[in-house]
C-alpha cells in the first residue's frame, strides 16, 4: 500500500499511479520496504529481468504478468537504441549514461514505462474517464512525458515549462510533440511557478469525464523505474571487474527536485552496497544549505544557470525523504506548512543527524564549464552541463572507494554551454552541434538532428493565467 506523507489517504500501487498527488498535497510513499534485499543472484540478471523484479516487489497490486508486459514494451530496441544505460569507466569512476532513450535524458527510463503502469492501472480500477497528464517541467521531463503518452489514446498531456529559460533544443524537442492530445505551454515565470500550478490544479480543479495525473517525479510511477538503474549499475561493475562484489561504492547524483537522487537512496536501503550519495547541485544551491545547517530556504535569488534543469529553488521530492527518515506523517506535515507558509523550515537535531547520510555540495557554472573541458581533452569523454555538476561534485568530494557520476542527458541538448567550454565560436544552436561533433568525433543521434526543423512558436501564458490555460485546454479533451 501506498499512503500520504503527510496524512492518512492510504491507495493501492496502481491507485496512487493513476492519482499522482495526494488530496492533503502529500506525495505517496510504500508504507514498507518490500521484502527484497540486494544479493549475489542478482549479478545474472539483465536490466529487464532486474526491473521486472523490482517493479513487482514495489507495485504489489500488480501482476507478473502485466509487469512483464510494462517492461518489455518500454525498454525495446527501437526506443532504446544503444541498449537501456552505458557506461564510460576509469579506473577510480566512472559515468552512468542514462541518456539512450528517445529525448535523450535521464526521464526517459521512467517515463517510457509509466504510460503502460497507468494504461494498465486504468483498467485495473475500472477508470473510463480521459486521463490528463499534468506536468511541470524545467526542460527533460516535459519532452520525456509527451513522447511517452504519445501512443495511448485514452490519455493526453500538457506540459508546462518556463518560458526563455530551457535550451533551444529542449524546446523544439517538447513542441514537436504538440498535437490534438498534447500541449506544451511556455509559462513567463520560472520552473517553481510551473510547479506550484500544477500542485494547485491537481488539489482546487475538478472537471467532469477528466481524471487528472502527473508525469513528474511527484508520481510514484516515476521514481520506483528510476531505482532499477542504480542497482544495475552496482552489477555491472562488479561484472565488469571494476569492484569485488560487496565492496561498495558511491554515486555523485546531480540535482534539482530530489527525485532520482531519491531513488539512489532508496537502492540503498535495499541492500545494494552504496557508501555515499552525493547531492550535486548548481548555483541555486537550496539543497546544499539544507544538508550543512538543517535548514531549508526557498528566499533567495532564483538564478537561470547553464544546468537548466536543475534551477529549482522547492525540491518536491526531498518531502518523501524526510518521511523516510522520520517516519512521522505529521512532523512532515509540519514542516510542508512552514514551507507553503513561510518558505522555510528547520528540521530537529534527530532529522538533521540522519541527513548526513546524505553529501552535499554545489558547483557554480564557470566550474561546470572547466570541468566539461578538463575532463574531455583528459580523459576524451564528453559530458553535458548537468552531468559535469555531478563530476565536479565528486571531485569537491573525494569519497573513499569507486564513484559513478549520474550523466542526465546529452551534451547535445546543450551544445551551447559545450561549445563555450571546448573553445568553439557561438553561433545557432544546431550548427554547433556540428561543429561540437567535428571536434570531438562524438556522434549526435539522428533523431536529435531532425528537430532543427521544428519552427519555434510556443503558445506563452503568464504565470497568472495558467489556470485559466489549462484549465481550457482540459475542458477541450473532455469534449472530444
Amino acid at each position: 500500500m501506498y499512503f500520504s506523507t503527510r496524512g492518512n489517504e492510504s491507495l493501492t500501487a496502481s491507485q496512487a499511479i493513476i492519482k499522482g498527488l495526494a488530496s492533503d498535497g502529500g506525495l505517496f510513499i510504500f508504507d514498507k520496504l518490500p521484502n527484497i534485499k540486494f544479493n549475489e543472484s542478482f549479478l545474472s540478471y539483465d536490466y529487464k529481468t532486474l526491473a521486472k523484479k523490482i517493479l513487482l516487489a514495489f507495485l504489489d497490486d500488480y501482476t507478473k504478468e502485466e509487469i512483464s508486459y510494462a517492461v518489455e514494451s518500454a525498454y525495446n530496441d527501437s526506443a532504446f537504441v544503444n541498449g537501456e544505460v552505458s557506461f564510460d569507466l576509469t579506473d577510480s569512476f566512472g559515468f552512468l549514461n542514462l541518456y539512450n532513450g528517445p529525448t535523450f535524458a535521464f526521464k526517459d527510463m521512467a517515463l517510457q514505462i509509466l504510460p503502460y503502469l497507468l494504461s494498465i492501472a486504468k483498467k485495473k480500477n475500472d477508470i473510463k474517464e480521459h486521463t490528463v497528464i499534468l506536468t511541470a517541467t524545467s526542460g527533460d521531463t516535459g519532452s520525456a512525458a509527451l513522447c511517452g503518452f504519445k501512443a495511448l489514446d485514452d490519455i493526453s498531456v500538457i506540459v508546462l515549462y518556463p518560458h526563455n529559460a530551457i535550451s533551444k533544443i529542449q524546446e523544439a524537442q517538447m513542441l514537436s510533440f504538440n498535437s490534438n492530445k498534447a500541449q506544451a505551454i511556455a509559462v513567463d515565470g520560472n520552473f517553481d511557478d510551473c510547479q506550484r500550478a500544477v500542485k494547485n490544479i491537481f488539489n482546487t480543479v475538478k472537471i467532469p469525464g477528466i481524471s487528472l495525473s502527473s508525469a513528474n517525479s511527484i508520481n510514484i510511477g516515476r521514481l520506483i523505474p528510476q531505482v532499477v538503474y542504480y542497482i544495475y549499475t552496482y552489477i555491472c561493475l562488479v561484472n565488469k571487474g571494476k569492484i569485488k562484489y560487496g565492496e561498495k561504492i558511491n554515486f555523485s547524483v546531480p540535482t534539482g527536485n530530489f527525485g532520482n537522487i531519491l531513488a539512489c537512496y532508496i537502492a540503498k536501503m535495499l541492500g545494494t552496497p552504496i557508501n555515499h550519495v552525493i547531492c550535486a547541485s548548481n548555483k541555486n544551491n537550496v539543497l546544499t544549505d539544507f544538508f550543512k545547517t538543517g535548514e531549508y530556504n526557498a528566499n533567495r535569488p532564483f538564478y537561470v544557470t547553464n544546468s537548466p534543469s536543475m534551477d529549482i529553488l522547492v525540491s518536491s521530492n526531498l518531502e518523501r525523504l524526510l518521511y523516510l527518515m522520520t517516519n512521522d506523517k505529521n512532523y512532515v506535515k509540519e514542516l510542508m506548512q512552514s514551507l507553503n507558509q513561510n518558505g522555510s523550515y528547520k528540521v530537529n537535531k534527530d532529522l538533521f543527524s540522519e541527513l548526513q547520510n546524505i553529501d552535499a555540495t554545489y558547483v557554480d557554472e564557470e566550474e561546470t564549464k572547466k570541468a566539461i573541458k578538463e575532463l574531455y581533452y583528459n580523459k576524451g569523454i564528453l559530458i553535458d552541463p548537468h552531468t559535469s555538476v555531478a563530476y565536479t561534485g565528486y571531485l569537491k568530494a573525494r569519497p573513499n572507494g569507486y564513484t559513478i557520476c549520474v550523466s542526465t542527458a546529452s551534451p547535445y541538448k546543450f551544445p551551447v554551454t559545450i561549445a563555450s567550454a571546448l573553445g568553439i565560436k557561438q553561433v545557432n544552436e544546431f550548427t554547433l552541434i556540428e561543429e561540437i561533433k567535428n571536434l570531438t568525433g562524438v556522434l549526435p543521434d539522428k533523431r536529435l538532428i531532425a528537430l532543427k526543423n521544428i519552427e519555434l512558436n510556443p503558445l506563452v501564458c503568464k504565470k497568472e493565467e495558467i489556470n485559466y490555460m489549462v484549465i481550457r485546454k482540459v475542458e477541450g479533451y473532455a469534449k472530444n
